[in-house]
């Protein structure tokens, strides 16, 4: 059996598809409401956080149903979201693993939204919505929809901290920064959603020169680099995030992501570790990464220790290429029927995954070892 070649093929894979690693593309296409006459409820609301807020990151509204979860949609920058869900789809698992969108991305509308529905008596009675952002717990609100006229506007689900990462996804020295770095840093977020990216480095440079600690303006800095494909600055700028607020979690995943894409898998591992340090339970996405790098390093130990510890976190399967590099680290290890526990895992969660029929020789290679 080559195991190194299938190894180093599936590293390849899992590195190139970066920390979420699903490969399923986009969000499902939405057929127009009331096609072909099937029943239909459009459903709107906002997430903050505790304090009125926009959350820092796009949120996952997923749908739970009788303990089972479904992805619905991603929120804009201003925290809003908006999705259908129709008579025939309230029994469908759904895939709750579709990925944060990235750069433009973020800037796409969002859904539009009816504020009426067609009968979906009964339909969802037994379903609540959550928001989910890694740091944060989510309030639910029921879906019961009870009559054809019934407003499918959910109101507001609030994000509230988790007592062990309340400081790590909002930087506490946003609250300290004066009057004017506001304003350029609103300016430069502004200007980001309009993808101009150097009136948007502009502006968070003029925010960072008033004051210099201002972390959260330092990594959209890096942010605003990165899209003008100046990555020496972005990593810079998100190394002085990490300085101003050792205890802000979004520059460790920056430096991390930065480092995986360009092969550095040195630096991969120790900012990987660090961002783990600072918060063990809440990013699975850091693990897979960590075990990447050490796997890349010939450190097969604490590859798999770290892919161990993020596929024992990841209970609601967000990020399933960890079972994958789980099981290539097992058969690198000789340990081929474990090995193939985490292949086929892997195919359930992402059977149309690119390296899908990658996996599938994989395991048809280990069956014949078996054998």
């Amino acid at each position: 059996m080559r195991s190194r070649t299938c190894v180093c093929a599936a590293l390849m894979w899992a590195a190139a598809t970066g920390a979420g690693g699903q490969t399923l593309g986009g969000q499902n296409p939405i057929p127009d409401a009331g096609s072909g006459g099937e029943p239909v409820a459009f459903f709107s609301g906002r997430v903050t956080l505790d304090d009125g807020s926009a959350p820092p990151d796009p949120v996952r509204i997923e749908r739970v149903c009788d303990g089972r979860i479904t992805f619905e949609a991603w929120t804009d920058d201003r925290g809003g979201f908006g999705f259908k869900v129709d008579a025939e789809d309230r029994d469908k698992a759904g895939d709750a693993t579709q990925p944060a969108p990235q750069g433009a991305e973020l800037n796409k509308p969002t859904l539009p939204v009816s504020r009426y529905t067609l009968p979906v008596t009964g339909v969802l009675r037994n379903c609540e919505l959550q928001a989910v952002l890694p740091g944060f717990r989510s309030d639910r609100v029921s879906m019961a929809v009870k009559s054809s006229l019934a407003d499918a506007r959910v109101g507001t689900l609030i994000l509230r901290p988790l007592s062990r990462a309340g400081a790590l996804t909002v930087s506490a020295t946003t609250l300290e920064s004066p009057p004017n770095a506001r304003k350029s840093y609103q300016k430069g977020l502004a200007a980001m959603r309009e993808k101009k990216w150097d009136v948007a480095a502009g502006e968070f440079t003029k925010a960072v020169k008033e004051y210099p600690r201002y972390a959260i303006a330092w990594y959209e800095l890096g942010r605003a680099r990165q899209n003008q494909n100046d990555l020496a600055g972005a990593r810079d700028a998100w190394k002085t995030a990490r300085q101003s607020d050792p205890k802000y979690v979004k520059p460790y995943e920056a430096l991390t992501a930065l480092a995986d894409r360009h092969g550095d898998w040195v630096e991969s591992a120790q900012y990987s570790s660090a961002w783990i340090q600072l918060d063990p339970e809440d990013f699975p996405a850091a693990y897979l990464l960590n075990a990447l790098a050490n796997a890349r390093l010939k450190k097969m130990e604490e590859a798999e220790r770290a892919a161990r510890e993020g596929v024992r976190l990841d209970k609601d399967h967000q990020v399933p290429r960890l079972n994958y590099v789980l099981g290539v680290i097992l058969m690198e290890r000789h340990a081929f029927s474990e090995s193939q526990k985490y292949l086929r895992t892997f195919l359930e969660l992402v059977p149309n995954a690119r390296d899908a029929p990658l996996v599938r020789a994989q395991l048809v290679e280990l069956e014949k070892v078996a054998r």
